[in-house]
């Protein structure tokens, strides 16, 4: 039944019926109109066929086609088998889609599918708990006449979904939602929606908690520091306790610089609206970043400034002073006496490009991904001696990202680092 009908059978058994009304015509003295009553005769029976593979396709429920003879058998079984294949490419699409809609399931978060305009295609249930979706009520809807957010229609409009977006949940009251969206499929999208209400709890406790236990340390310090003074000048030039008592005051010092930076920090993390409006003068600025490191280098160092004139900044003074001076300070700290420090404000392509370059010990590159984390050192012992806290860097990334920017960092052991960040274009006054 399922063998296919060859174009030589199908020539053979034409040129054979044609013979046969050939010699009928030779034996009636009829050839013309012999062929031609043949000819009629052959047409309406493919006709005859061709209507019953019509009633077949439209019609018949039945999934086996009709029994065809000559050259239609080959037809119709040949459709029933392209039948048989699209069946099981169906069945087999079917169970990946269930698959996936149980993967889907059971993930953590809300997804959502989209097509190139935005209209809802599919979502989890827990899209339906979290943005509020009824489905299958909503498939087809634009997914933004259901989350009827400005930020999020701006978002969705932006075409840039690089960092997620945070909105306040359209169900719960006081619960944020982390968005994101990627691209997925041809011309579809994929959005992902997460709670993070326990992580910006857990992140404001944690802020608060520093910022308290750094402001209650503050008196005690000080009060310390006072007595510790106070008994140097009352300490005998050769008395024994006179080595313990510097040792002291310098750990105190060291305990109330660490516990400034930590206040600076939480004040910068706490500042979310900075004034992009304010213009910084950044000739003024490396004015004072020079005096600053040439008291600091105590001519042990060769420090050189430039600063392209006419290039200005728009942003917060203080963070930016903040950023530079721990840029510097660290690259005089870590680099032996008689070595090399650029410090330098130039105009790019992108915007202005701070950066710091030394010719110190380096970086090596485990390290180079963490030095923005909190309290993290390369070499603790030596930063103990120098009096590094390990918040420097720390200050730097969330004063940069206030300021649309990040740290870049490039180092290699034995031959100095450079720290560096570009402040966009749209941040930047340039009158040459």
């Amino acid at each position: 039944m399922f063998d296919s009908y060859s174009g030589y059978r199908l020539v053979s058994h034409l040129a054979i019926y044609l013979t046969l009304c050939l010699v009928v015509g030779l034996l009636l003295g009829e050839v013309v109109w012999i062929l031609l009553l043949g000819s009629f005769c052959l047409l309406l029976w493919h006709y005859r066929q061709l209507s019953r593979l019509n009633f077949w396709l439209w019609h018949d429920r039945r999934l086996t086609p009709p029994n065809g003879r000559g050259s239609w058998e080959g037809v119709f079984n040949g459709i029933y088998r392209l039948q048989g294949k699209n069946r099981k490419r169906v069945s087999q699409l079917a169970f990946l889609l269930g698959r996936f809609r149980q993967g889907a399931e059971a993930l953590p978060d809300a997804a959502v599918v989209l097509d190139s305009e935005h209209n809802i295609l599919w979502c989890n249930k827990l899209a339906q708990l979290l943005l509020g979706f009824v489905w299958p009520q909503d498939n087809g809807q634009r997914i933004d006449n259901l989350i009827r957010h400005p930020d999020f229609s701006a978002y969705l409009k932006s075409n840039e979904y690089n960092e997620p977006l945070e909105l306040p949940s359209p169900q719960s009251e006081g619960h944020i939602l982390e968005i994101r969206i990627m691209g997925y499929g041809a011309g579809q999208l994929l959005l992902i929606a997460r709670d993070i209400t326990r992580v910006r709890q857990l992140e404001g406790m944690r802020k608060e908690f520093v910022a308290n236990v750094s402001h209650e340390l503050k008196t005690p310090l000080t009060v310390l520091q006072g007595y510790l003074e106070m008994m140097q000048s009352m300490a005998e030039p050769d008395s024994p306790n006179l080595r313990a008592m510097e040792q002291m005051q310098q750990q105190t010092t060291r305990m109330r610089s660490m516990v400034e930076q930590l206040l600076a920090l939480s004040r910068i993390e706490d500042a979310s609206d900075v004034n992009l409006e304010i213009k910084v003068s950044m000739a003024q600025m490396m004015d004072i970043l020079r005096d600053e490191a040439l008291a600091l280098a105590q001519d042990q160092y060769e420090v050189t400034f430039y600063c392209e004139p006419g290039l200005d900044v728009y942003g917060n003074e203080l963070q930016l002073r903040s950023v530079c001076s721990n840029l510097i300070s660290n690259a005089i700290r870590y680099t032996e006496p008689g070595g090399k420090i650029e410090v330098s404000w130039r105009k790019i392509a992108s915007g202005g490009l701070f950066s710091v370059k030394d010719n110190g010990e380096g970086i090596a590159p485990q390290h180079i991904g963490r030095l923005t984390e909190r309290f993290y050192r390369v070499d603790s012992a030596r930063s103990r001696q120098s009096g590094g806290t390990g918040l420097g860097l720390a200050i730097t990334k969330h004063a940069l990202n206030h300021h649309q920017s990040e740290l870049n960092i490039a180092s290699q052991l034995g031959k100095g680092s450079t720290f560096s960040f570009v402040i966009s274009s749209n941040l930047i006054d340039y009158n040459p």
